[in-house]
């Protein structure tokens, strides 16, 4: 028989999933609806049935355009900030050097620091070196905040590496390059897939830096779903299938790391 104490948390862990799962289901709900059927009143379940939110976004080049430039760029600062991540990870985890605490520290204030602050120097940048509007420009802007993240991360799993690893490795004939690859990165990997996932996911719904340095070769869901306000109103079905859309990447992330993120939070960093 179940104790009251069990059942107080189950019920508060019901009401948290409903709490949590309440505005995802609610969206889903909107974009098998027509904006009359959305304005019109309330309903827990579409009355007028209809696929058309989805048809116009996978056929529409104006929309499905925007998801394929945010999973470039987002796959391209993915890689580079996990390319830069390991090795100064790596340093700060094995070697001691003047002021690595306070570089350490000073990178992650760049994550702290709003995107609005690094807005107007990148801009006159790009603009000036012809990078406006190209998947490289957003990929890069993002490594200033992707970049700290992942080297913060990364630095608690190395750290939890016994430093004899590294002196076997060397005394049995490996070459650096060939022990970070083939034997050390394979010990850290739930590390690499926690980094690869926050990465992802903060290029993934930064909008403001993505916006404005792209305008239409480049441009990003996010940004597009921002068109959807017209002198008839807002195109509330459109929108919501289109976040629909923008959640099942993210998901599918998630799915493949979730195993490495909850790693992530038992080592405590995370």
């Amino acid at each position: 028989m179940n104790s009251p104490k069990f059942q107080k948390r189950s019920l508060f862990m019901l009401a948290y999933v409903v709490f949590a799962l309440l505005p995802i289901y609610w969206m889903v709900n909107m974009s098998f609806k027509t904006n009359n059927e959305i304005v019109a009143g309330f309903s827990l379940f579409p009355i007028h049935f209809t696929w058309d939110n989805y048809k116009l976004i996978l056929t529409d080049p104006a929309w499905y355009s925007g998801y394929i430039n945010s999973l470039i760029y987002v796959g391209m600062n993915t890689a580079i900030s996990l390319l830069v991540a390991l090795p100064a990870a790596y340093a700060f985890s094995r070697y001691s050097f003047l002021g690595d605490k306070h570089v350490f520290f000073w990178l992650l204030t760049n994550r702290m620091t709003p995107p609005a602050v690094f807005l107007l120097p990148f801009f006159q940048l790009y603009t000036s070196v012809g990078l406006m509007d190209t998947h490289i420009a957003v990929a890069l802007v993002h490594l200033l905040f992707n970049v700290p993240l992942a080297v913060w991360i990364l630095e608690g799993f190395m750290s939890g590496i016994p430093r004899e690893i590294d002196e076997t490795a060397y005394i049995d004939g490996y070459s650096f390059p060939r022990f970070f690859i083939r034997i050390f990165i394979p010990l850290i990997k739930a590390g690499v897939g926690v980094a690869a996932f926050f990465c992802f996911m903060f290029s993934w719904v930064e909008l403001l830096l993505a916006r404005t340095l792209t305008s239409v070769n480049a441009k990003p869901i996010t940004a597009i779903m921002t068109r959807t306000v017209s002198a008839s109103g807002m195109d509330w079905a459109t929108l919501a299938a289109a976040g629909v859309l923008t959640i099942v990447p993210g998901a599918i992330v998630i799915w493949f790391v979730r195993n490495y993120i909850a790693k992530g939070f038992a080592m405590g960093r995370v």
